[in-house]
């Protein structure tokens, strides 16, 4: 420690080769510095259960980590000129990045402050939902005990109660000087299971817990099957969702059923189409019409959705593209192919009709949906599949067995290096056969082999395995019969 120090400044190199001893206000400082520049990586030895070795870290945290003067300016995400100095004379700015669910508060949010002063009972604005908002309690927080406080100051790290709407990334700031801070970049959830309540008493008691897990949590996200009446839970992992289940009959007292894990697959097409649908219904009285043709295209990977509307000399009135718009939309929720959420599409509206009487929204809306499943399975759709990016960690005698492990699964082996005395091997694998992993690995290594994961990319899938995953959704009844 003391050499890694001395190579931080060169008047301490040459005392520590003269064979003086630095002190340790020299130590010290050439260890910050070397933070600083992140040529230098603490390691700090401690347990949280037992609290030892907490104190001992929260010093190195002052000691040796950047301040908020040390950081610079906070920088707006719309214009780099827009800029807050971390001071106490600067108009208000922070970012709310953690909200907690309190039984006896509510909702808490913690604020990293950036600038200026943010004092209780005054007004913000959270710049990002355009929303005014009155914080009603303010605290500092050590551990399970809070410190009211009247007043927080730049560099400050306090939780607000009574920010009802601000969400986890949000920026907050003085009304007067509204500015928006880079957000927080969350990935998209990867994995998802079915929940239901044991008892059904626990119905509501289950939707009132999920809501305000998802309200902590971006990267957790609940939905309703309305085809399978089914409550849906997502996010980053399956020992994610695990800790999930946990927590809802530990902290909310709801014992769960889960089902078995499913993979978020994605629906794209390859090829470039045009389609026409035709929407006419006349059942007495006012009927429903409306005629829409759609261009499809792929989008680059990652590029999203995008809708153009190309109309001319109003085939189509300017009232009713919106209408086309949302049918799109719709139809993107549910692909024709295996009924996932479709990608990375263009859709341009370019040529229709419409009718003076039996044209309405609704009529345009349920045209371009199914002009839109028409068209995309035309244009050779594909499915996709989440690939994870695996960092397996294995003693050089296993290195066989965890790269065939790896292979088995349709990873590919991307590269392996040396680090701390043990082989670590970096992959590339397909989400869906990563589940059970942590005990395969544990049993080719005798349990000396650990891994992690994150989410890399969406990736088509083998031609095989996606047919016998859309056969599977066909057979749950996940997709609709003109998919069939």
């Amino acid at each position: 420690m003391v050499e890694s120090a001395a190579e931080q400044d060169d008047a301490l190199m040459e005392k520590f080769f003269a064979g003086e001893e630095l002190t340790v206000d020299e130590i010290k400082g050439a260890l910050r510095k070397g933070c600083m520049a992140r040529t230098i990586t603490p390691a700090f030895c401690g347990s949280a259960f037992k609290d030892k070795g907490v104190q001992q870290l929260l010093d190195g945290v002052c000691d040796y980590l950047p301040s908020p003067i040390d950081a610079g300016a906070a920088v707006s995400a719309d214009d780099p000129s827009q800029k807050r100095e971390p001071s106490d004379n600067e108009p208000f700015c922070g970012l709310a990045f953690k909200i907690m669910s309190d039984k006896a508060m509510g909702k808490i949010t913690f604020v990293r402050v950036y600038s200026g002063t943010l004092k209780l009972g005054g007004e913000l604005l959270d710049s990002t939902i355009n929303q005014e908002q009155r914080i009603s309690r303010l605290f500092r927080m050590h551990a399970n005990k809070q410190e009211a406080l009247e007043e927080a100051h730049a560099g400050d790290i306090v939780a607000c109660v009574g920010l009802t709407q601000t969400r986890t990334g949000d920026t907050l700031c003085d009304p007067e000087h509204p500015i928006t801070l880079e957000s927080i970049d969350f990935p998209a959830p990867v994995i998802s299971v079915a929940v239901k309540p044991q008892s059904r008493q626990d119905n509501e008691k289950l939707g009132a817990a999920l809501h305000a897990l998802a309200m902590e949590d971006p990267t957790f996200v609940v939905t309703f099957d309305q085809e399978t009446s089914e409550t849906i839970i997502a996010g980053m992992g399956e020992l994610y969702l695990e800790v999930i289940v946990d927590r809802l009959k530990r902290e909310f007292n709801v014992a769960c059923d889960v089902g078995a894990p499913q993979v978020a697959y994605r629906e794209t097409i390859t090829t470039s189409v045009e389609n026409e649908y035709k929407h006419v219904k006349q059942s007495g009285g006012r009927g429903q019409y409306a005629h829409v043709c759609l261009k499809l295209e792929p989008q680059e990977p990652g590029k999203g959705f995008e809708f153009v509307n190309e109309i001319k000399g109003g085939v189509i009135p300017t009232e009713y593209i919106p209408a086309v718009e949302k049918g799109v939309r719709k139809a993107l929720e549910s692909g024709p192919l295996a009924g996932f959420p479709v990608v990375d599409v263009k859709a341009t509206v370019y040529f229709g009709s419409y009718h003076e009487v039996d044209s309405n929204e609704f009529a345009f809306v349920t045209c371009a949906m199914q002009c839109f499943k028409q068209g995309f399975l035309k244009a050779k759709p594909q499915l996709l599949e989440p690939m994870m990016d695996v960092e397996v960690a294995v003693p050089e005698t296993y290195m066989g067995a965890a790269n065939g492990s790896i292979n088995q699964r349709r990873g590919r082996v991307e590269g392996m290096e040396d680090r701390a005395g043990v082989k670590l091997i970096k992959a590339t694998v397909p989400l869906g056969e990563m589940f059970g992993y942590s005990n395969a690995i544990r049993t080719v290594t005798q349990g000396r082999g650990t891994f992690t994961m994150i989410f890399k990319q969406y990736e088509a899938v083998p031609k095989n395995i996606a047919q016998e995953v859309i056969e599977k959704r066909i057979k749950e009844g996940k997709v609709r019969a003109s998919a069939d």
